[in-house]
């Protein structure tokens, strides 16, 4: 189980758009289960949408990728100011039921497959054990100077 700040140790991402908030099972490079708590005070819930607030599916899908991060990260990722982890492709992402504010989104993301750098991974996001969206990602960690040269 990891906290918030154990989280920041190995994640780049801050809040406001730091998404997993508590780790409750990790299995390193084979799968982990996350929280997201989906509050009304979130930024984009002003104007997504303002007299119906529904959490954005790209958002959704960014809880999952960083609870991926988590997975495949070595305990001194943190320390590599070189590498960035990145999603290389989304697949078959569904969204059955809309994320509304209040929820408290359980994310279950598990290896599917681990080649050259490259992970697949299957998620799933429940609210209170009813399924709101699932699909595949394909993720993979980078050096900063691919990116920016």
């Amino acid at each position: 189980m990891m906290n918030l700040m154990e989280i920041n140790q190995r994640i780049k991402q801050r809040p406001p758009f730091q998404m997993i908030e508590r780790v409750l099972e990790l299995e390193p490079n084979v799968s982990a289960k996350g929280i997201k708590n989906v509050s009304v005070n979130e930024p984009y819930f002003m104007g997504h949408f303002p007299d119906a607030p529904i959490m954005p599916g790209v958002l959704i899908i960014e809880c999952a990728a960083q609870l991926c991060s988590l997975v495949i990260a070595p305990e001194d990722a943190a320390n590599d100011e070189n590498k960035l982890y990145v999603l290389l492709k989304v697949k078959d992402f569904k969204f059955l039921r809309p994320v509304i504010p209040g929820d408290t989104l359980t994310i279950d993301v598990k290896t599917v497959m681990a080649a050259g750098g490259a992970y697949e991974f299957s998620a799933v996001i429940t609210v209170d054990g009813v399924v709101k969206a699932k699909g595949s990602m394909l993720f993979t960690s980078m050096d900063k100077s691919a990116v920016y040269g």
